[in-house]
């Protein structure tokens, strides 16, 4: 079977996560804690979006925006693509 690539064997199984009201500082802390490019954006428990580097360079850096009062909802990239295994 050379020449496949199963979800499996690419996924990420410990997702680190933070809810849409958290604010982006708190999103940057765990993902520096974890030493981590992105988090998951999560409400009530299920996944909603995706915060990335990216997304805070572009929405938060270059804007100048106080990643101490901005929320995670407001910067996130959504729809977020899941499957079930």
């Amino acid at each position: 079977m050379s020449g496949i690539l199963l979800v499996r064997d690419v996924m990420t199984r410990n997702v680190k996560t933070v809810r849409t009201d958290d604010t982006v500082l708190e999103a940057v802390s765990k993902m520096n804690k974890f030493r981590i490019g992105s988090v998951v954006v999560t409400n009530n428990g299920r996944p909603v979006g995706i915060i990335t580097e990216r997304n805070i360079l572009e929405r938060i850096v270059e804007p100048r925006l106080d990643p101490m009062v901005v929320q995670v909802k407001d910067i996130m990239s959504s729809p977020l693509i899941t499957i079930n295994l």
